[in-house]
This record gives C-alpha cells, sequence and structure tokens, in this order.
C-alpha cells in the first residue's frame, strides 16, 4: 500500500482533448496531520476514504490506504470535515504506458492545473506529453491537505 507518484504543473488545456475520462471531486479532511492524513471523497457518484501516511524525504512515496464508502455516509462525513475543502475536475489521459490524473481546481484553488502519474518504482521511466510543466514532487504546497487550508488564490 506505498503509493509512489509524481507531480507536475500543466503548462495548457491540450490534455482534455486526450482525456478517456472525467469526474468532478469534492474532498475534506478529517486530519491534516501530515503524519496521518485522513480525507473524504466524493468521486462522481462514489464515496471514499483515504488514509495517508507521511512522505519519504523525496516527496515520491507514501503509504495510502483507501476504501470506497457508501455515498450517503460520504455526504455525512464531509460534515465533520475540518474548514476548508478541494472542488475540482479530475480529467484521466493515456500517455505510454501510464495514466496521468490532471487536476483542474475550482473556488479558492481556481487556476491551479496539476498532473500527478503513479508509478512502480521511483526510478521508473515515463513518457512526458508537452503539456507537462514544473515537477512540484515534494512541494508541500501542492498537497491538496495544504491546500484545503492555504489556497492558491492566496498565495
Amino acid at each position: 500500500m506505498i503509493e509512489i507518484e509524481r507531480k507536475f504543473l500543466v503548462t495548457s488545456t491540450a490534455f482534455m482533448d486526450q482525456a478517456f475520462v472525467n469526474n468532478r471531486i469534492v474532498q475534506g479532511y478529517i486530519s491534516t496531520d501530515p503524519d496521518r492524513t485522513v480525507r473524504i471523497r466524493i468521486k462522481g457518484e462514489k464515496g471514499f476514504i483515504t488514509i495517508k501516511g507521511k512522505g519519504s524525504e523525496s516527496g515520491l512515496s507514501r503509504f495510502e490506504w483507501e476504501k470506497e464508502i457508501p455515498l450517503l455516509e460520504a455526504q455525512q462525513l464531509l460534515q465533520l470535515c475540518e474548514k476548508g475543502s478541494i472542488d475540482k475536475t479530475r480529467f484521466e489521459v493515456k500517455i505510454g504506458a501510464h495514466v496521468f490524473e490532471i487536476d483542474v481546481f475550482y473556488g479558492e484553488n481556481q487556476g491551479l492545473v496539476m498532473a500527478e502519474i503513479e508509478l512502480q518504482s521511483e526510478v521508473e521511466a515515463f513518457e512526458k506529453p508537452d503539456w507537462l510543466g514544473e515537477e512540484v514532487t515534494g512541494d508541500v504546497r501542492y498537497y491538496n491537505a495544504y491546500l484545503s487550508k492555504n489556497p492558491f488564490l492566496q498565495w
């Protein structure tokens, strides 16, 4: 249950034409403690609870456990979350052997567009599309838990 992922800023909307799926995501945090983040998410018509551990020094990997929960329970748990939430649309784009998840943020994070790619190892090679910009892996400002408390528009 170790997640290895890299994050990048996105430089254009060209990815939208390549997306094979997109979902609206609303999420809140029961805990934003960096050692153990607890997230409640509604993605489309499904609910999820996710627990993430502290990231490695490089920011590339960390423990992640996720379980689907009934939509009604997710809606109720969102009411218990700390102040601040995330509202975004996630686009999924297949490039080579990998799928990039590109998040277009709304509300207080409007203007932020970020791509993530999950890998099997920290040194795994992957094809980089033209719209992929600066890497922000390990920069805590780009963690959703941080963005829920310190929105992009306030930077």
